[in-house]
């Protein structure tokens, strides 16, 4: 099993990825501005959904969090763990549904860089480096599940930061937050160049409506939302 190691970022030293396992890129050094905001530290409990190689997750161990990553693919998972390894910090990596995963728990501080790239298939895909970024026709497959299931995550005073496109519909994920009673805001917004997989995609997105043909950036949000 090969793997290579991405240079140094804002997330920390070099990082290995296996193959298949989604990259710290733009929305994940995004989210880490967000997270770098809030107050973390030794007595903050916190889960990671879709951990990818699990930069996020070490980036709150390092300030003394006690992290609980979760993601659905093997791969990922054996990657997060090998990191965490590297980097001598501890992190409890578990591998399956989040929601499953995270049954009967709470935490203080909820992170997520969800699969939201809409996507011609009708349903996300079960295997294959596409599961870490197609979220369905709307792209909010994933989105929707982790706001329905955020209050039971959260405990009181707890926190969700949430990073998806804007062509997924940024008010849509705060509505549905709020009618969760939390209290929920985008708290910041950037714009990306435009990847490969938003090119390959444009004459669909553009039949959909989520994109002009003039359209080479994405903009990217952040939904901060808050259980009283």
């Amino acid at each position: 099993m090969s793997c290579s190691v991405l240079g140094e970022d804002e997330l920390g030293t070099g990082l290995i990825a296996l193959p298949g396992v989604y990259r710290p890129q733009a929305d994940t050094r995004f989210l880490a501005a967000a997270l770098g905001d809030e107050d973390v530290g030794p007595r903050t409990e916190m889960l990671e959904i879709g951990t990818g190689t699990g930069a996020l997750a070490l980036h709150a161990a390092g300030r003394g969090a006690r992290v609980t990553a979760v993601d659905v693919a093997w791969s990922a998972v054996v990657t997060a763990r090998l990191n965490a390894r590297r980097r001598r910090l501890p992190l409890r990596v578990l591998h399956g549904d989040f929601a499953a995963c995270a049954a009967r728990r709470r935490f203080d501080l909820v992170v997520a860089n969800p699969p939201y790239v809409p996507s011609p298939r009708a349903r996300p895909p079960s295997h294959g480096p596409e599961r870490a970024w197609d979220a369905g026709p709307d792209g909010r497959t994933v989105i929707d599940r982790i706001c329905s299931a955020a209050p039971a995550l959260l405990r009181p005073g707890g926190v969700l930061l949430l990073v998806h496109s804007g062509m997924c519909g940024a008010p849509q994920t705060v509505d549905r937050l709020a009618g969760a009673r939390l209290a929920a805001e985008v708290t910041a917004t950037t714009s990306v160049p435009w990847g490969p997989v938003l090119r390959s995609r444009r004459a669909w997105l553009e039949s959909r409506g989520l994109a002009a043909e003039t359209d080479q950036w994405e903009e990217l949000v952040i939904i901060r939302a808050r259980r009283p």
